[in-house]
């Protein structure tokens, strides 16, 4: 069995993940449905599920319209979110175990950005194709995390305190391309942090080829992720709020 994992830009800076395995398609987040249907009949491939990390628009903007094409795909998101995401068919918590593609899908409490937000881990497995993959939604971005619409520090903390212990080869799998942003914030931060500044240049360059910087990775990210360095909820919190406000010189 021969697994893959696209992927597919759209809007201004959104990434939707497709997880592919002889012939069936996962999709993580769709914002909308159009590029995902085209994609996917290019390709021959057969929608089985749907992963929903939390309710915003731009997550799961397209996941009515994709159900009208495959109306049997699964839709899987937090049980705690049946209100602002009716159309799910599986309803999930921390701890879940979902089989899916041959590989069991684990559930991770992520609530900080919103109350509800999940995450979906495909833990360490023998699988040539496909090692340990995170999607994390807008919880972990690279070099940042999620504004706190509806979340503490604290809760913030917990969470990257949760995958700062994932296995450093885990792929993080991001729903935004916000990395060139977040890192030139953190040089500006720690200006003489090398790794920082390294990645910075790296991704530099590969945006202005037109390339993606996604997937990261959480050993990639303990070395430059301010946010999932932080000690302690207050010094979060510090970070998120000067974030939030700061504007580049």
């Amino acid at each position: 069995m021969r697994s893959a994992l696209h992927a597919l830009p759209v809007l201004q800076d959104n990434i939707i993940w497709i997880w592919e395995r002889d012939g069936n398609a996962v999709v993580v987040d769709p914002a909308v449905a159009e590029p995902v249907q085209v994609w996917l009949e290019q390709r021959n491939l057969t929608l089985v599920a749907v992963l929903q990390t939390h309710h915003h628009a731009d997550h799961i903007g397209g996941t009515p319209a994709l159900l009208e094409r495959w109306p049997t795909a699964a839709v899987i998101a937090a049980a705690s979110d049946r209100t602002r995401i009716p159309f799910q068919t599986i309803s999930v918590a921390d701890g879940d175990a979902v089989p899916l593609l041959g590989r069991q899908l684990q559930v991770l409490d992520v609530a900080a950005h919103t109350a509800n937000h999940i995450a979906f881990l495909l833990p360490e497995e023998e699988d040539p194709d496909l090692g340990p993959v995170l999607f994390c939604g807008d919880t972990l971005f690279s070099a940042g995390c999620g504004r706190l619409f509806e979340g503490t520090p604290a809760d913030m903390h917990r969470a990257m305190q949760r995958l700062a212990g994932l296995p450093e080869r885990t792929q993080v799998c991001c729903a935004h391309e916000y990395t060139e942003s977040n890192l030139r914030w953190a040089v500006h931060q720690r200006p003489d942090n090398e790794a920082i500044a390294s990645r910075y240049r790296d991704v530099v360059a590969l945006r202005r080829r037109g390339e993606l910087s996604l997937p990261s990775s959480i050993g990639a990210e303990l070395r430059i992720n301010l946010f999932l360095q932080a000690e302690s909820a207050e010094q979060l919190a510090e970070l998120r709020h000067h974030k939030d406000h700061w504007r580049a010189p």
